[in-house]
């Protein structure tokens, strides 16, 4: 488009100046000028049309003033020059501010009306106003297209939110209608076994008080994760967040479950932001799971400490007794491990899950601290 407009005025100004002999008695050295003064405005079109409608309209006040025309011509202005006027009129109809559209307007009028020969201003006048009135209404039909566009653009977002929020009302309403559900059930038939079934033993009462405290636990989460599904995801600081400062918990929820699981706090460090504590107690919470359904009965040991700027924590549990080394490596693959990988990577840290060399198992995790700190590509160590 730029180099239209340049080659369009450049045909323009080859036009004016060897005809400004023929309507204007202008000497041959300021000829170049005075129809660079007709033609270059044009060059303003699309970067600054008021401005080159200003450079247009001062050089047709002044030429009048400054040159005689020629006998044979009557009209103060080359045709140039009132073509380029009238289309940088138009530009500022459709591109300027409105109060500099209405200064424009006025000022071109007048200047017409003041130096058209005869009657000739009055017509002048009609056309260049309904020039004015032909850019405003392009000007507004582009606004209502630019308008509309963004509504429908800002309803396909409201549509697709919508359905966002559809679905998670649909997955809750399975979750709770499921998953809840039947968790209640556990919770319940656990606090009443010992009131149900005779000769309950001190040990097995005490299991079913774990295994009671243990669903109420996850039913606990996952009323929470309803809540979250069912809000429209405006209260994310109301989600629940659990992070380091619950880890003992966790702990405490695994031993009752019967695992062997002990705790060492290695160099922590003294800042650590809360999505970083939920990575880390998303990924110790899936990698006790893992064993206790993978290798039960077998000792487990967390590690967690600090590395800089990072956090870092390693899970190892021990080869459990009638197991061979193959038969606890099937589990590396599972979704488990990837979903723990995906966690550490979203807030920029790392996760390796692999089996270890007596047969055991373990998932090294190096998390930043706060947000932007670097993670090397090295690993946790156990200790």
């Amino acid at each position: 488009m730029d180099v239209f407009i340049i080659f369009v005025t450049g045909v323009l100004f080859a036009i004016a100046w060897p005809t400004l002999q023929v309507t204007h008695h202008v000497p041959a050295g300021v000829q170049p000028v005075i129809a660079g003064l007709a033609a270059l405005p044009l060059l303003l079109v699309r970067a600054n049309p008021a401005l080159g409608w200003a450079i247009s309209a001062a050089g047709a006040l002044v030429i009048p003033l400054v040159f005689d025309r020629t006998d044979d011509y009557d009209f103060p202005w080359q045709v140039v020059h009132v073509m380029v006027m009238m289309v940088l009129l138009v530009a500022v109809s459709m591109r300027a501010p409105i109060p500099v559209v209405g200064v424009a307007w006025v000022s071109t009028v007048l200047l017409f009306l003041a130096d058209a020969p005869g009657q000739d201003g009055r017509g002048w006048a009609v056309g260049l106003t309904a020039l004015v009135l032909f850019g405003l209404l392009i000007r507004w039909l582009v606004l209502s297209r630019r308008e509309l566009a963004r509504q429908e653009e800002v309803n396909e977002v409201e549509r697709a939110r919508r359905a966002i929020l559809e679905e998670k009302a649909r997955i809750a309403r399975d979750l709770h209608d499921v998953v809840a559900h039947h968790m209640s059930l556990v919770v319940v038939q656990a606090q009443s076994a010992p009131y149900r079934i005779d000769d309950v033993s001190p040990a097995a009462r005490a299991e079913f008080e774990s295994i009671g405290a243990t669903a109420r636990d996850a039913l606990n989460e996952i009323r929470g994760m309803l809540g979250v599904l069912r809000s429209d995801g405006q209260l994310a600081e109301d989600a629940p967040m659990p992070g380091l400062d619950r880890i003992d918990e966790l702990v405490e929820g695994s031993r009752r479950a019967g695992m062997q699981v002990q705790v060492d706090r290695i160099g922590m460090p003294e800042r650590l932001s809360d999505s970083a504590g939920l990575t880390m107690y998303r990924i110790l919470q899936e990698s006790l799971s893992n064993a206790a359904r993978h290798a039960p009965g077998a000792p487990v040991r967390v590690i967690l400490g600090g590395d800089g700027g990072l956090a870092t924590m390693a899970v190892v549990n021990d080869r459990p007794v009638g197991t061979t080394v193959s038969t606890v490596a099937d589990h590396a693959g599972g979704h488990g491990i990837a979903g723990m990988r995906d966690r550490a990577s979203s807030v920029g840290g790392s996760l390796v899950a692999q089996p270890r060399p007596d047969g055991g198992f373990e998932v090294l995790a190096r998390v930043p601290a706060v947000p932007g700190a670097a993670v090397s590509s090295g690993h946790v160590t156990p200790a």
